[in-house]
């Protein structure tokens, strides 16, 4: 199974596909849509009763957000989903559903870590 990188050039997000460099948006649209450049690992209290056993050493750990989204790699079916996705910003919107998606997924990995 293929695996895609991201990478910054310039200030836009790119993934890699089959087709080349695939624009996925700004990248100060997608550093603000996470809530800025850093990130500070956290366990809800619920987390770590229904898991007791679970390692927490890296609670307060602050991550760089570029770091995090250029460590990304995405699967040819995501890639694919997101290519499908228009790149144009909607009014009533501040980011593409392209680079929304691609937010979506950035902040699952901030938030559960890269498996």
């Amino acid at each position: 199974m293929a695996r895609y990188d991201t990478f910054v050039e310039g200030d836009t997000v790119y993934v890699g596909s089959t087709d080349g460099p695939l624009p996925v948006g700004p990248l100060d649209d997608i550093v603000t849509a996470v809530g800025g450049p850093a990130w500070t690992i956290s366990y809800a209290e619920r987390q770590k009763e229904r898991y007791p056993n679970m390692d927490t050493s890296d609670e307060g750990l602050v991550v760089d957000v570029v770091d995090m989204l250029s460590a990304m790699t995405h699967s040819e079916q995501f890639v694919e989903t997101l290519a499908a996705h228009p790149t144009t910003v909607p009014a009533e919107d501040t980011i593409s559903p392209r680079t929304g998606l691609f937010v979506g997924k950035l902040l699952e990995n901030l938030e559960n870590g890269v498996a």
